[in-house]
């Protein structure tokens, strides 16, 4: 049986962010629950061995998060249409808000409209950090 999906809105508000309020997802016989992805990347001359890309661009940190989810999902043999939700943390929420389309460019080609939530915090792992984005996938 492969996994099927069933989209719950009772109101369609989210429709609008490419999401679904819910989804009834049956068939599933793996999960992937991922951290949280950043835009932190590797760096040997750094003193915890990474730093930080796209410091003070909040595109460039979604879409690096973004890509590190892939790279994920890649490597448990799954893609972005197994996503099952999406949980978005941000120092920024109107920052965050506006570059948006960074996200929508991401999900759409995929089919899905994962249900998420976005939360604004205080601060993430290192201060520079904007947006810290976690993903659960099932096939």
């Amino acid at each position: 049986m492969s996994m099927e999906r069933r989209a719950i809105n009772p109101v369609d508000w989210g429709l609008q962010f490419h999401m679904n309020q819910a989804e009834l997802v049956q068939g599933m016989t793996k999960v992937l629950h991922c951290s949280g992805q950043t835009a932190i990347v590797p760096d040997a001359n750094a003193e915890m061995g990474v730093s930080i890309a796209h410091v003070g661009d909040m595109r460039g940190q979604i879409q690096a998060s973004l890509a590190a989810i892939d790279a994920l999902l890649e490597e448990a043999g799954m893609t972005r249409a197994n996503l099952l939700s999406l949980r978005f943390f941000t120092t920024d929420i109107d920052g965050f808000l506006g570059a948006y389309d960074a996200y929508v460019e991401w999900i759409a080609p995929s089919g899905t409209m994962p249900p998420q939530s976005l939360l604004g915090v205080n601060r993430l792992a290192f201060p520079e950090l904007l947006v810290e984005i976690e993903a659960v996938a099932g096939a």
